[in-house]
């Protein structure tokens, strides 16, 4: 029951995060330069995490959920608008 309720609050925060992120990047950018590459790596990259938790009992959820959040980070760091803004601030 444990491992299933983990898995449960996994999802919905990978849902919750990859939800955010193309909400943030809707709002961004315009609807031709969406980075639809990107959200397809941050949804895989879910699937994966998810399926490792399921996997492994010794995985802890706190272990799971961060990794993700620094994946979701370091895809969005690679994003056009951010790649733009770093740009213009060391310029």
């Amino acid at each position: 029951m444990k491992k299933t309720i983990q898995t449960i609050l996994l999802v919905s925060f990978v849902i919750l995060t990859t939800a955010s992120f193309s909400l943030a990047q809707f709002n961004a950018t315009d609807t031709s330069s969406f980075p639809y590459f990107h959200l397809g790596c941050l949804i895989v990259g879910g699937l994966i995490i998810v399926s490792l938790k399921q996997k492994y009992t010794r995985l802890y959820l706190s272990e799971a959920i961060g990794s993700f959040a620094l994946y979701t980070f370091l895809i969005a760091l690679f994003t056009a608008p951010v790649v733009d803004a770093l740009k213009t601030l060391i310029s």
